[in-house]
């Protein structure tokens, strides 16, 4: 008997009932069978030796493919087990994932000691393992079963996740001589991982939960090649020098305080400029593209987020309410139901629509402790928020614009790698998860769909991710180094508008529902400037740097000449300032190299007795000396693109 296997160019062919991916990658050629990692079938990611035994579309994974890595770094994980059960008996294993870039396993080590000093041996292990080729072979147990054999062997985490497990549902996955508990899938044998790189050790408390044992987490990552681990190993070590705490610090951009609370930045005067700039600069782009701005309070009442259905699917992520005069007050979260309230205090007709209305709030969210992380992961976060209130026959112009204003500001960055996560309901989660309007969801979705095809961008489909109330698109944006950030959304709101009861006047003379489109393009301050650390590896262009110009006097007596350079400068919003300590010109120089300030002016008798500067640029470019004004216009015009 034979089954149809349906390509995704398409083409549809014929093959013996219980073929697996790999035979049908052999059909093809050997070249390509030699590289499948895994397949898709049926939009499910599958081992590529697992029998087929009905029609289904079928997608042959690679290392260039996402799942395929994804699928690579958990046979990875399998493997490292494999290392260490045979390199430290006794160890009891809990859950071994791929992630983002990579695996880790969570061990239980009991009274072994373990550390990073083993690295090198449990690496040379799991090469020896992998140059046997041992196949992933995976096995359908009961429930049962299951059970005794962890139980035999002295695994109790394996014992609990099953304890929770359907019967007729539970996988193990054998390679070599190690056995897991695991749905899959794997790659076919464990020949595919040539190299081998463990990176670090982190305490775990399994299951999340800090009453329970700390687990020691090992992490790790592989490649096919061993020119792939070394460009990663590389990439890691510019990625340190690049970590926008360690930059965040050196430049005297922020700082946090016990006293303040975690999560909580306080930006020093560097950072503020940076703000500043960055403001400035959104509020421009904003007002030539029509927006309004608006401000509101930091803290509400419970019932307006009640209203707006925030509470019951965000609650959470807010601070605990405090009572003022017998009411619950909340602090801010979003600024969305606020600006639902600006939109409602005067009437509109359909002439004032589209109405855009945009603030840079300060907003509060409750991140747990574990998860706070430098500037990228904060509990006060001042967002570049904006609320479109617009007809459905201009949604798809705004949801464009709004779209095209994401592209415009990467071509300002030097953003060259994105991708726009456009992120649906689960219809299975109506009324839990989501809003309960089936068909308003299915409307807006097609909407969406239309305007990203429409624009000819790069975009995924990711099902389950949407906001509680409309389909949304996560922006994925990659650093110069490669490093992949969340950095702004674009949201569709179809519940808001019943909820708080928006209206306006349409050419009937009829009330209607406006449709409204949440969006912040620049991310959070935070987030966005802890990207632009890491990007530009601290050396911010000269219209965001926080000093775009240092003037550094030869000796004390040319300090008031170079005051007088600075203040002039000030003038014309250059930011400027003065080195005025007693040290020699390379000190100073080397000094401003280290703080990555643009340019440095350097003034003496000869700079002095003509009004001019001697100008040197961040990294080393001396571009000489010329006339205060003439250097003045450089900046100008530079701080203009």
């Amino acid at each position: 008997m034979e089954i149809n296997i349906t390509f995704p160019d398409g083409a549809v062919r014929q093959y013996p009932q219980g073929s697996t991916a790999m035979d049908i990658a052999l059909s093809i050629s050997e070249g390509l069978a030699r590289n499948v990692l895994a397949a898709k079938v049926n939009n499910q990611v599958w081992d590529a030796t697992r029998p087929i035994t009905t029609d289904a579309t079928l997608q042959l994974l690679t290392w260039k493919d996402d799942e395929g890595k994804s699928t690579y770094w958990h046979s990875s994980a399998h493997l490292m087990a494999e290392a260490i059960e045979a390199t430290f008996p006794g160890a009891k294993f809990a859950i071994g994932p791929p992630i983002d870039r990579g695996f880790y396993y969570d061990i239980d080590f009991g009274d072994l000691h373990f550390s990073s000093d083993h690295f090198e041996q449990l690496e040379k292990k799991m090469m020896e393992l992998a140059k046997q080729e041992n196949a992933y072979i995976r096995k359908e147990v009961s429930k049962a079963d299951a059970i005794q054999y962890f139980t035999e062997k002295g695994d109790p985490y394996k014992v609990e996740l099953l304890q929770e497990l359907e019967d007729g549902q539970i996988t193990f996955y054998e390679q070599g001589g190690f056995v897991d508990l695991c749905r899959g899938p794997h790659i076919p044998h464990t020949g595919h991982i040539k190299s081998v790189k463990l990176l670090n050790l982190a305490g775990a408390y399994w299951r999340g939960n800090e009453k329970n044992k700390q687990l020691t987490r090992i992490y790790g990552i592989t490649f096919p090649k061993k020119s792939e681990l070394d460009e990663y190993l590389t990439m890691i070590e510019e990625a340190k020098k690049r970590d926008h705490r360690k930059l965040g610090k050196e430049l005297e951009i922020y700082t946090f305080d016990d006293d303040v609370g975690p999560g909580l930045p306080l930006w020093l005067p560097n950072g503020a400029a940076i703000i500043e700039a960055l403001e400035a600069f959104a509020k421009k782009t904003e007002r030539e593209a029509g927006y309004e701005r608006v401000k509101s309070p930091h803290i509400a009442k419970e019932s307006m987020y009640l209203k707006s259905g925030h509470l019951p699917y965000y609650a959470d992520s807010m601070f605990p309410p405090m009572e003022v005069d017998g009411e619950k007050y909340y602090l801010k979260a979003m600024n969305c139901p606020h600006h639902h309230k600006i939109f409602r205090a005067l009437p509109k007709t359909y002439r004032d629509l589209p109405l855009r209305l945009a603030e840079y709030g300060t907003c509060y969210r409750y991140e747990q402790s574990g998860e706070l992380f430098g500037l990228m992961r904060v509990r006060s976060l001042q967002m570049n928020d904006a609320h479109i209130y617009c007809t459905e026959a201009q949604f798809e112009d705004e949801f464009k614009a709004v779209n095209a204003l994401y592209l415009k500001y990467f071509a300002k960055f030097g953003i060259d790698k994105y991708v726009m996560r456009f992120s649906k309901h689960d219809p299975a989660k109506l009324g839990q998860k989501y809003i309960d309007m089936p068909e308003l969801w299915v409307k807006t979705e097609n909407m969406v769909r239309k305007v990203l095809q429409g624009m000819d961008v790069k975009f995924v489909e990711v099902e389950d991710e949407a906001a509680f109330y409309g389909p949304k698109i996560d922006i994925q944006v990659w650093s110069a180094i490669g490093r992949e950030f969340t950095l702004a959304t674009n949201q569709v709101d179809f519940a808001q508008a019943d909820r708080f009861d928006l209206s306006y006047i349409n050419e009937k003379n009829e009330k209607e529902r406006p449709i409204i489109i949440h969006r912040a393009p620049l991310s959070t301050h935070e987030r966005f400037i802890g990207f632009l650390l890491e990007h530009y590896a601290g050396n911010l262009p000269t219209w965001l740097a926080p000093k775009q110009v240092i003037v550094l006097p030869i000796s004390d007596k040319y300090q008031e000449y170079a005051l007088e350079v600075v203040k002039f400068l000030k003038n014309l919003d250059i930011r400027a300032s003065i080195d005025s300590r007693s040290e020699k010109a390379g000190k100073k120089i080397r000094d401003a190299e280290i703080a990555k300030i643009p340019y440095m002016l350097i003034v003496g008798e000869k700079e002095a007795t003509e009004g001019a500067v001697s100008v040197r640029k961040h990294g080393g470019a001396d571009l000489g000396s010329m006339e205060l004004q003439q250097f003045a216009d450089i900046i100008v015009d530079e701080t203009r693109k």
